[in-house]
């Protein structure tokens, strides 16, 4: 039986390609939200962010541009400015978030997704990297 799964995905992170295809390898095939495209609203983001146990800050990239020149590290912007500029700016919304009936995550890395999975089919997977995740023998790794 399959469960209903969605990705916050975005084609060009590897981390998330990866996420994806371990989704893809357990026999499922989920929602796919290209979130550069189409960003969540307000309320998708908060529910992301606060159902996968993350705070605000924990859920923003930090290592690109719009980050940097608006100085976000500095501690004096609240919650909901944050989630604005998440919201103007998706680039800064980590990815990828993973959604199903056993909850939310922030899937890095990539195999946390496993734990979001009900009895996953596990095949043999390796990250684009060659890092194996899941042996030959149907093992999860680590």
């Amino acid at each position: 039986m399959s469960q209903k799964i969605k990705i916050y995905h975005n084609p060009a992170c590897g981390t998330s390609r990866n996420t994806l295809e371990l989704i893809r390898n357990t026999g499922q095939e989920p929602e796919v939200i290209e979130y550069l495209k189409t960003p969540p609203n307000k309320a998708e983001l908060m529910t992301l962010i606060e159902k996968s146990g993350l705070s605000v800050r924990e859920a923003i990239r930090k290592n690109v541009e719009p980050y940097e020149k608006m100085e976000l590290a500095q501690e004096h912007w609240t919650d909901d400015q944050l989630i604005g500029f998440m919201l103007e700016y998706p680039i800064l919304i980590n990815r990828p978030f993973v959604v199903t009936d056993l909850g939310i995550k922030l899937c890095r890395p990539s195999e946390l997704v496993l734990d979001l999975l009900s009895a996953p089919q596990l095949n043999a997977f390796s990250k684009e990297d060659g890092e194996v995740i899941i042996d030959q023998d149907g093992y999860r790794m680590k």
